[in-house]
């Protein structure tokens, strides 16, 4: 089988990745060298895409931290936790820096005799060379024919993002503050340095403001150096069709939702298992690799990722609205729901394994 694969980034790559582990040939067509010289983004996965990933893909433990436990705050009720997750056996979550896990596949891939790096050419790419074609890139000429509808929503807010360097903790607990200008993460990725993701409102959007914010919601670091802040605009995104004909879109061109819960790259790796388990059932039977794996693949996963965008969507939603209105019943309301042990059970089972229907 032959899989042509447009567009270079991490989801291009974990999925380039998972293939080749199945002796499956990948031609990677790359039309721009992703930008990456953003050294302060971060991606959360959940446990059980950590082992997956491990697993499926390439291991991923010396590039992972590891938190325990997840405390989340609102502005309403001040210092009170609304919400608290933890495993004291295990860990619940893991963040890894962007370049760092684009690094590590990208030089694992340079290795393997089942991966190819093309550069991209429109006019020079034959479709029918492949089995399969996925399509990541928002911008190619395939993109712009075949996937340009979509269920659209931007946020009128940017994330911002940067790293803070501080004095040494034992540094395994995240914490999510809803606050009255958006959700701040404060995200450890080492014993001495913490990833911040502030999804704030346009207006805000200055460094000297986000540096005052930075320090009036910290509680528990002493911090030595604020690293450059960097933006880029929310929005969040569904394609309404995830296939034409042989050609399958994929990664944050299929969707993208709002990082207030950090699920974006897990509904990625979640596809990457459902694609490489529909790939793999074909080739065991002997069935035809066609443009059926595609239709097969929306099948199973489409309405999934449609429920679960649109669950992150109505959690942005009634904090905005817990914000805007400043009454603490809402928090009130969650915070009740939360210490019920089944409910809590539940949400950390959804947050590791997303939707099991």
């Amino acid at each position: 089988m032959k899989v042509c694969i447009l567009g270079a980034g991490l989801s291009s790559l974990a999925l380039a990745k998972a293939l080749v582990n199945q002796k499956i040939y990948v031609y990677l067509f790359e039309q721009n060298q992703p930008h990456l010289s953003n050294k302060t983004r971060t991606l959360g996965i959940s446990k059980s895409n950590v082992e997956y990933f491990n697993k499926n893909i390439i291991n991923i433990e010396k590039i992972a931290w590891k938190l325990k436990k997840i405390e989340i705050f609102s502005d309403n009720l001040k210092k009170e936790k609304i919400l608290s997750f933890q495993n004291n056996s295990e860990f619940l979550f893991s963040i890894i820096k962007n370049y760092k896990l684009y690094d590590l596949l990208k030089k694992n891939l340079s290795k393997n005799k089942y991966f190819k790096k093309v550069k991209f050419k429109n006019e020079k790419l034959n479709l029918e060379n492949y089995n399969l074609i996925i399509n990541t890139d928002f911008n190619n000429f395939i993109t712009k024919k075949y996937f340009n509808k979509k269920l659209e929503k931007k946020y009128n807010s940017y994330a911002m993002t940067t790293v803070i360097k501080h004095e040494k903790i034992l540094n395994n607990v995240a914490t999510q503050i809803f606050t009255r200008r958006g959700p701040l993460a404060f995200l450890p990725i080492s014993d001495v340095s913490t990833s911040v993701v502030y999804s704030i409102n346009n207006e805000n959007s200055n460094k000297e403001n986000i540096d005052k914010l930075i320090n009036h919601y910290n509680s528990k670091y002493k911090i030595k150096k604020i690293e450059k802040i960097n933006f880029f605009e929310l929005k969040a995104l569904s394609l309404r069709s995830y296939y034409q004909n042989n050609i399958l879109a994929f990664g944050d061109l299929l969707h993208r939702i709002h990082p207030l819960a950090g699920q974006g790259f897990n509904m990625t790796i979640r596809d990457i298992e459902n694609l490489v388990e529909i790939i793999k059932y074909k080739i065991d039977l002997g069935l035809p690799l066609d443009k059926a794996i595609n239709y097969e693949f929306e099948k199973k996963t489409k309405h999934k990722n449609l429920i679960f965008s649109n669950a992150i969507d109505l959690i942005y939603e009634f904090f905005n609205i817990d914000r805007k209105t400043k009454n603490i019943f809402l928090s009130k309301s969650i915070q009740v729901l939360g210490k019920n042990p089944s409910i809590n059970k539940m949400f950390k089972i959804i947050a590791d394994k997303g939707l099991m229907f």
